[in-house]
């Protein structure tokens, strides 16, 4: 067996230097006697209690220091905290892909009057003998609805949502210089990127195939041959919202728009009278939370009749309206009303008598 085991605290200091101390196993220090696991009992312990000679002493217990303890406060503080904010995060977790808007799809219906077009010299006077009496002018004409939360979107993201679809029909209905002078920019920057491409192509390539109507996105009138006589267009209609998923709000537009025009040109003269123009236009917008965020409008769906045109005219490009005393240079199925809220089937139509001023 081995001699006895070195104090704790290592040999005992000013001790004889060099060689062996022959009192080396029976000398100890102070630390040593604290660490001892066994105590002797006194005298009189051992008289009076008959005790034995020692007891054991219980082991010792070391503390942690206080710099340990309050790392290990802080490491479970900021455990909890990393738990919590996992569980309880103030923030919308962002969408790993953003929606991706729908190509526009398009419907222009052309619609030609029966006989001749109605003309007065006054604007408010056409206004005043025909459907749109009653309407009011510009963008008063287009009243919000009283803004809900829905499900999945906040009463203020709605809000947002509306003022951004009414502030597209202003622009792409009511601008002047986007009715007659081929502006486009104030109605581009409302549309989210995926869909420049195609207001684009279908303003370097009008078609009537569904897809590149010009007069899907906005409504343009050939400032060749006609001008606004009254910038004071005249506008009723609604607009309705719905979820229809739960990442995405539609906004629907149902508005009709009537525009008092005069020709232009050589056919501008002292004598020339004014005639009414009437636009309807059903419009579904949808927005994502980004859309929403940025003030931009997806347009999905453009629904439109215009009248009074020829049947034959491009109405895909722009609207080449008929003026006061003219008459279509071909007709359509009869019958079809922009006042009224039912659909025309055909690709051309006829403009209801009832649609027109009265005399």
């Amino acid at each position: 067996m081995g001699g006895p085991g070195e104090p704790p605290e290592g040999a005992p200091e000013g001790g004889p230097g060099g060689g062996e101390d022959e009192y080396r196993s029976v000398v100890f220090d102070e630390s040593f006697v604290r660490a001892a696991r066994l105590q002797e009992f006194s005298a009189q312990e051992r008289m009076a209690d008959h005790a034995p000679a020692v007891r054991r002493r219980p082991p010792m217990h070391r503390g942690l220091s206080r710099q340990a303890l309050v790392l290990v406060l802080l490491i479970a503080l900021a455990f909890g905290t990393a738990i919590y904010m996992g569980v309880r995060h103030p923030y919308d977790t962002p969408a790993a892909v953003r929606d991706v808007s729908l190509p526009l799809r398009t419907t222009v219906v052309p619609l030609a009057p029966v006989g001749k077009v109605p003309g007065a010299a006054d604007a408010e006077y056409l206004y005043a003998h025909s459907p749109a009496a009653q309407f009011r002018i510009g963008a008063a004409g287009i009243t919000l609805p009283a803004a809900r939360d829905t499900s999945h979107f906040t009463e203020a993201q709605v809000m947002s949502a509306l003022d951004t679809v009414k502030e597209y029909l202003v622009r792409s209905a009511l601008y002047p210089e986007v009715l007659t002078g081929g502006e486009t920019r104030p109605v581009r920057v409302l549309l989210p990127a995926d869909q420049h491409l195609q207001f684009d192509e279908s303003l370097n390539h009008p078609a009537a195939d569904g897809r590149h109507a010009v007069t899907g996105w906005l409504v343009r009138l050939d400032a060749r041959s006609v001008r606004l006589a009254d910038p004071q267009i005249r506008v009723r209609g609604t607009l309705a919202v719905s979820e229809t998923e739960s990442t995405i709000l539609e906004v629907t537009a149902d508005h009709t728009y009537v525009y008092a025009l005069r020709p232009t040109g050589a056919d501008a003269g002292a004598k020339a009278e004014t005639s009414l123009f009437t636009v309807r236009r059903e419009l579904h917008f949808r927005f994502d939370r980004e859309d929403v965020r940025l003030h931009q409008a997806q347009l999905s769906t453009s629904y439109v009749q215009a009248g009074p045109l020829s049947c034959g005219d491009n109405a895909a490009d722009v609207f080449s309206p008929l003026l006061a005393g003219q008459t279509a240079k071909a007709g359509g199925p009869a019958g079809t009303d922009p006042f009224a809220t039912d659909r025309a089937t055909a690709v051309c139509g006829t403009l209801a008598s009832g649609a027109l001023p009265k005399g």
